[in-house]
């Protein structure tokens, strides 16, 4: 089974931190990040997911994260406010 490429931004506890990534297995690579298996959000401590946007394509989603990149802090901060003004942690959203 063929599986949607996701753009997904994990945060630190402290929301200093964020971390932009692309994947195709969400669950997989959300457990990798808590298992401190990614250098950067392990040293870090950046594991709580606050945003993800499927796409259909690798391509776009390539594209999306590129984008996203090259956004300010504060442009980044606007975009997860909008879909999750508290900051929850989404990974109980995704299957």
């Amino acid at each position: 089974m063929e599986r949607n490429p996701v753009v997904h931004i994990l945060a630190s506890p402290n929301r200093r931190a964020l971390y932009i990534g692309i994947t195709t297995d969400l669950p997989r690579r959300l457990e990798e990040h808590r298992q401190g298996k990614v250098h950067h959000t392990a040293r870090y401590n950046i594991k709580c997911l606050i945003y993800f946007e499927a796409h259909e394509t690798a391509p776009d989603a390539i594209a999306r994260e590129k984008q996203l990149k090259n956004w300010s802090r504060e442009k980044k901060l606007i975009l997860i406010n909008r879909s999750n003004p508290d900051w929850r942690d989404l990974s109980g959203e995704i299957h």
